[in-house]
């Protein structure tokens, strides 16, 4: 089993900036992918960007060039620094990650731009 945690959202006026953490515990091996996920209301789930354990990176088209994934391995953490926030960035944000066949999913943390 994996757990996930995730930290940093939060309320901010458009342009502003905020990063989100997620940090994996429990049987961390075999990693293949960590990522975010976002969904706003009355929307579908839409990802927001994917790094592998080989380091490639994926955006949604909606946030190339505004948002930057990193990961610390021996954390077992994913970051997503968030710039140039829009209001249509405004969403609960899921951290996941990818083991074998297996996806988690974390709790969710609610970021909202302010127009």
């Amino acid at each position: 089993q994996v757990q996930l945690v995730e930290s940093g959202g939060g309320l901010v006026q458009a342009g502003g900036s905020l990063r989100l953490s997620c940090q994996a515990s429990g049987n961390t091996v075999s990693i293949n992918a960590m990522g975010w996920h976002r969904q706003a209301p009355g929307e579908q789930r839409e990802l927001v960007a994917q790094i592998t354990s080989g380091g490639k990176i994926n955006y949604g088209d909606s946030v190339k060039g505004r948002f930057t994934i990193s990961r610390d391995n021996a954390k077992n953490t994913v970051y997503l620094q968030m710039n140039s926030l829009k209001p249509d960035d405004t969403a609960v944000y899921y951290c996941y990650l990818k083991q074998d066949i297996t996806t988690y999913l974390g709790q969710g943390t609610q970021v909202t731009v302010s127009s």
